[in-house]
């Protein structure tokens, strides 16, 4: 019999070495992946490098039948249309639109026209046809990847509509493009999708079976403990990325599973492998639709079910065995020795060049399709299950483990909309990006050494600092340089999240965490980092500078200061899609507000046009904490007698004039001022800064919810502008 053998890392027990199958099957609720795939398997490998591993017969007790749950999916008339904008010349004016009345500058392109089939569990179907013939809108339109209200026909699963909530849970869409994290390895990509995916009811170690269990079925056992890798980085080849990005989207055995051109970009061997994976799934009870450009003979062989489309139209649907019957009846015989699938394609793109179009072979499709339903009966065994009769005896089997609930309960109530609670999200949400982050030490080493050199530079620039008039005015000049820099060395967060977008995008698409969870864990990962920025840049500059008050005021403040940075950048990182644009905003945007920090400027000068500016400045409110900790001590002078002839042009005058000068002045005011009197203390330059709104504490605070208001906004931005379908 074979066995699946886990990584030792990944069993809790001693015994842990050639587990048989039928243990694991009996260790899980939820055996179909693992050891169900196929209740009578391949005996031997079908081709030289399929990796899959072989299967036997399984002896299992109550083993179902093939259709013993049967799922069809239905789909009618599916029609979907886009405006396109019509160049205006004065030859021809626009024709007016019906309800306005105005001029209609606009004309509809039809994409998918009519578009009807069906799907049964056990079967893969291909939508095949040549660029821009709708495969892949198609595939959306069926997983529900379009705005709401554009598709116009009826989708049904065992006769009943399905709801945008139900399909989420049951189904998984897998993208053309590979999105993962490139410096976590297989193994981990995947157990981190079971984290998601698999409810916290199932134990740790059964869950890492599951993902043993999913290597050997994708053969990517000799790449399990190699990372994915990007252009930097050697990873695993092209067609391991991609089964790698059908098992993050298949842990959970979704009963319906979608792919846009998975053999796209792949050699032979590996496009074959991928398929030979795709029907190992749909022989488990999924219903497998995929988009396909031209797949070859080997491939063809596994495929169930064909639609091909021409410029939105079926010129096809049925089974790859009666292609052949089908172009002979259209008087386009197939030769003996041609693929079939390439001879198809070529006849539909040479009536695509003709005259007339592919319109004859659309209604001879037609035709041919009605007399085909009339000759064959139609099998109904097995298929008189309600959906929510479906969907119990699925999630029964193992399928679907996300949850089930009580007999009786509604189809959407089956199981829930997520796997985990809020908090086992966020664990493993953190958990992956610490992960990932660790395996790029330079990223952070290039924050911090950014943060040094400004901290060395102003230390040494602005090195011990007096108490004259002169030394106030550097003092305040350092502020607001370190203050603004606090947050332009944010700016490198702007691209985490752009780097993450389509990832963040496809796994929130189905459910497998919420926004929520995901915002709040990227905040609470950026938090040691930003702690330990602001402790390197203040242990720098505080004491090499010179400077009073609280250091550890002036170390919250500093954190506080990248904390809002931070999330005013990751903002915009939600906002802006791309990076180059999203570094012109930030740059422009934090230059604006320094220039309203009241730094270069006093409030009371500020035009009142432009005061609101003043007070959305993120620099205005660590700035004014970082001067109220430095001048808030009533007893410190900063100007002592002849020191207000400085920063004057009586500031050269010899320092026996400057004496009668201020006893001159002594005696016009009636206040007797020596060499040692205080004229200036603290309080009085925060006044003449302007700083009176204010306390400091009230700063810091300030500083600090602006930091969760920019997170909430993101998560916003999020929840509106990431729902990953077309318009």
């Amino acid at each position: 019999m074979s066995r699946v053998v886990a990584d030792n890392s990944y069993l809790p027990s001693p015994s842990r070495d050639n587990i048989p199958l039928r243990e694991v099957a009996h260790a899980d609720s939820s055996p179909t992946l693992g050891h169900l795939l196929k209740c009578v398997g391949d005996l031997q490998k079908e081709v030289a490098g399929d990796e899959t591993p072989v299967h036997q017969a399984l002896q299992i007790s109550g083993c179902p039948e093939p259709r013993s749950i049967p799922f069809l999916l239905s789909f009618t008339n599916i029609t979907y249309s886009i405006k396109v904008r019509r160049k205006f010349t004065l030859r021809r004016r626009a024709a007016a639109d019906p309800e306005s009345g105005e001029p209609d500058f606009s004309s509809t392109k039809t994409i998918l026209n009519g578009i009807s089939g069906e799907a049964c569990d056990g079967e893969i179907m291909a939508v095949m046809g040549a660029s821009g013939s709708g495969k892949s809108t198609l595939i959306d339109a069926l997983a529900n990847r379009m705005a709401k209200g554009s598709v116009k026909g009826e989708i049904t699963l065992n006769g009943e509509q399905l709801e945008s909530r139900l399909l989420k849970v049951i189904s998984a869409y897998v993208m053309q493009d590979d999105l993962l994290f490139p410096m976590l390895t297989v193994e981990e990509t995947l157990m981190f999708a079971a984290e998601f995916r698999l409810p916290r009811t199932l134990s740790k170690s059964k869950k890492k079976l599951r993902v043993q269990a999913l290597i050997d079925q994708l053969g990517l056992r000799n790449a399990a403990n190699t990372v994915i890798g990007d252009e930097g980085h050697r990873g695993v080849s092209g067609g391991e990325r991609r089964r790698v990005s059908i098992g993050t989207d298949i842990i959970h055995d979704p009963i319906l599973l979608f792919l846009d051109e998975p053999t796209s970009g792949l050699d032979s061997t590996s496009a074959y492998m991928v398929v030979k994976v795709l029907q190992r799934i749909a022989q488990s009870g999924s219903i497998v639709i995929m988009s396909i450009h031209q797949p070859s003979y080997r491939i063809l062989g596994l495929l169930d079910k064909m639609i091909f489309l021409s410029r939105g139209q079926t010129v096809y649907s049925g089974s790859p065995s009666n292609l052949p019957v089908f172009f002979s009846d259209f008087k386009h015989p197939i030769p003996e020795n041609e693929n079939r699938t390439e001879f198809a394609l070529d006849i539909i793109r040479e009536l695509e060049g003709s005259p007339g179009g592919t319109k004859t072979l659309v209604e001879f499709n037609k035709s041919w399709q009605a007399l085909k339903r009339g000759n064959d009966a139609v099998q109904t065994n097995g298929l008189n299950l309600s959906l929510k009769e479906a969907i119990s005896a699925s999630i029964s089997k193992g399928k679907l483990v996300s949850g089930s609930a009580a007999a009786g309960a509604a189809p959407t109530s089956l199981v829930p909309t997520f796997a985990n609670p809020l908090w086992i999200e966020m664990a493993v949400l953190s958990k992956r990006s610490v992960t990932n982050s660790r395996r790029m030490p330079e990223l952070f080493g290039v924050r911090l050494g950014a943060v040094m050199v400004t901290g060395f530079i102003l230390a040494t620039m602005y090195w011990r600092l007096d108490n004259s008039p002169k030394g106030v005015q550097e003092r305040l000049g350092f502020f607001a340089f370190a203050m603004s820099t606090m947050f332009y060395t944010c700016a490198d967060a702007l691209p985490v999240f752009l780097q993450e977008r389509y990832i963040f995008m496809r796994e929130t698409a189905y459910n497998a965490y919420r926004r929520s969870s995901y915002v709040v864990s990227h905040a609470l990962v950026s938090l040691p980092s930003l702690l330990f920025l602001s402790l390197a840049f203040s242990a720098t500059t505080f004491w090499a500078v010179g400077l009073d008050g609280s250091f550890m005021f002036y170390l919250l403040i500093i954190f506080a200061s990248f904390w809002s940075g931070s999330s005013f950048v990751t903002f915009l990182s939600g906002v802006v899609p791309h990076v180059m644009l999203g570094y012109t905003i930030v740059v422009a945007i934090l230059a604006y507000f320094l220039l309203f920090s009241g730094f270069f400027i006093n409030r009371d000068r500020i035009p009142g046009y432009w005061i609101w500016f003043h007070y959305l400045s993120l620099v205005k409110y660590p700035y004014e904490a970082v001067l109220q900790n430095e001048f808030e001590d009533p007893v410190k002078c900063f100007v002592r007698g002849v020191q207000i002839f400085d920063n004057t042009p009586l500031a050269s005058v010899p320092g026996d004039l400057k004496g009668k000068l201020l006893d001159s002045l002594s005696s016009s005011l009636g206040i007797k001022i020596t060499s040692s009197t205080c004229v200036t203390t603290g309080a009085d330059i925060l006044q003449q800064q302007g700083v009176t709104d204010l306390t400091k504490m009230g700063c810091l605070w300030v500083t600090i919810a602006w930091g969760f208001f920019f997170r909430i906004l993101f998560y916003l931005s999020l929840l509106f502008g990431s729902k990953n379908k077309r318009t």
